[in-house]
């Protein structure tokens, strides 16, 4: 079913879908608060820091340094925009950063002394890999919980969309895995926002050929096999991509069966379809347990793709909040600046 929205709708829902997915996730982080599938997440701030309802986590506080950077006339992919991405980390790590993952803590501590000039986002991704040439284990996701903004970009350039997407990743995610999941997922999302369709398949095409065996899984549909406990812990970033859309196709089917299976509908009906789509999705992605808010953002930005801003719940929307001082409605300038 394809909504009935426009892509400024669409690409304002990515941001907002991913900051309320984030914030609804939360409170049942590592089962910091039991959940009620009964009841739904809800906003109730607490988790693993001291956030206040509505308030989100550092999924999008990373995923913003990235979407201010897109939003100035500085390409997100030429040497300055990555320098700037890079600062922006180092900003955010120093200054408001709620919580910081493994990965991320160990290569931006690294850089706690840098002047942040010239050249910074060689530094970080040179000590990016040098982290996963001593472990082997840089594949979290980390990366793939900040991506979303990186597909608004470039909307009509899904190459260039992929590149950019896997230098950011290596900022600080060095294994090819945390590059793959991005890649994939912001090309998921930038041809939903493009067309309004939310049947497209993963591109394996867009990973280099020698990459695509490690998503066999994905190609051939062996990833839903072992149903949704196959699918926590969900650290990895290959478990938190399918995670993510398992909680996505949750959404949409919820909704379908809702609408008892209508090919076509419209007005309200489509309005009610949407929302559907999102809350459900959500729900599907904290259902999960282990890293909800994590799931959930990730999960938050193909359903806010999908659905658009005007889909997401309004009481999640008026609530949400946030490092570096934005609301729903500076989200979604901050969106409407990025597309232009």
């Amino acid at each position: 079913m394809r909504a009935i929205t426009t892509p400024a709708d669409r690409a304002a829902g990515v941001l907002l879908g991913l900051a309320c997915g984030d914030a609804a996730g939360v409170p049942y982080e590592f089962a910091s608060a039991p959940y009620d599938p009964h009841r739904g997440p809800e906003m109730i701030g607490g988790g693993l820091g001291p956030y206040a309802p509505g308030e989100w986590s550092d999924d999008t506080q990373m995923a913003l340094c990235i979407a201010r950077v897109a939003a100035t006339d500085v390409p997100i992919d030429s040497a300055e925009g990555l320098d700037a991405i890079a600062r922006g980390f180092l900003e955010w790590v120093r200054e408001g950063a709620t919580d910081v993952g493994t990965q991320t803590r160990q290569v931006l501590g690294a850089l706690r002394e840098d002047d942040g000039g010239p050249g910074l986002a060689e530094r970080m991704a040179a000590i990016a890999a040098q982290l996963h040439q001593r472990t082997g284990r840089t594949a979290g996701n980390g990366a793939l919980m900040r991506t979303a903004p990186v597909a608004l970009v470039f909307v009509r350039d899904p190459e260039r969309t992929a590149r950019a997407a896997r230098a950011i990743a290596e900022l600080t995610h060095a294994d090819p895995l945390a590059g793959d999941s991005c890649v994939l997922w912001c090309e998921a999302i930038r041809a939903s926002v493009v067309d309004g369709a939310a049947h497209h398949p993963l591109a394996l095409d867009l990973l280099p050929p020698e990459r695509r065996h490690a998503w066999q899984a994905l190609a051939d549909g062996s990833w839903r096999d072992g149903g949704p406990a196959a699918l926590a812990p969900n650290g990895f970033t290959v478990t938190a991509l399918y995670a993510a859309l398992h909680a996505a196709e949750q959404g949409r089917a919820a909704a379908d069966s809702a609408s008892s299976g209508a090919e076509h509908v419209s007005g309200p009906a489509a309005a009610q379809h949407a929302e559907t789509t999102y809350r459900e999705g959500i729900a599907a992605a904290v259902a999960l347990g282990d890293d909800t808010d994590t799931i959930a953002a990730i999960a938050g930005s193909l359903l806010g793709a999908w659905c658009g801003a005007n889909a997401i719940p309004g009481e999640w929307a008026g609530a949400v909040h946030g490092w570096p001082g934005h609301d729903a409605a500076g989200l979604r300038e901050l969106a409407a600046a990025i597309v232009g």
